[in-house]
């Protein structure tokens, strides 16, 4: 199953200057909040965006309890080139019974819609990991 996907656009440059920026050259907040408010259009409910050190991400959880992380950042060293993928959260201690991919279907069904639907977004590869 296709997780990870890359592709360009300028929409989502920072407009913040770098200091504001979570690391330097490290971006997303811009993409992960358009992908929070596009997917709750398509009835996927996720967080606000959240921060790491390498960039942004949006919690999906299911009616399960299963959650993923929909990680969000630029492809190192470009400000209009884009990473996004999921990463299921652990259930338990220790990275033990991770949520599986399948219950991320209606996530990753609707984020390759909007990529494709979007006219400003280009050149979209999928892959099946990170």
């Amino acid at each position: 199953m296709d997780t990870a996907v890359e592709f360009e656009s300028d929409l989502f440059r920072p407009f913040l200057p770098e200091k504001s920026q979570v690391n330097p050259n490290v971006y997303g907040a811009e993409l992960a909040f358009w992908l929070s408010r596009e997917l709750a259009v398509r009835g996927v409910i996720t967080s606000y965006p959240n921060y790491e050190d390498w960039g942004w991400f949006v919690e999906f959880i299911t009616a399960d309890g299963d959650e993923y992380w929909l990680c969000c950042s630029n492809v190192s060293g470009t400000s209009n080139k884009w990473l996004c993928y999921l990463n299921p959260q652990a259930k338990s201690f220790f990275g033990r019974n991770k949520a599986s991919l399948e219950k991320a279907y209606p996530l990753l069904k609707a984020l390759r819609a909007i990529l494709e639907e979007a006219a400003e977004i280009a050149h979209v590869a999928w892959r099946d990991e990170v």
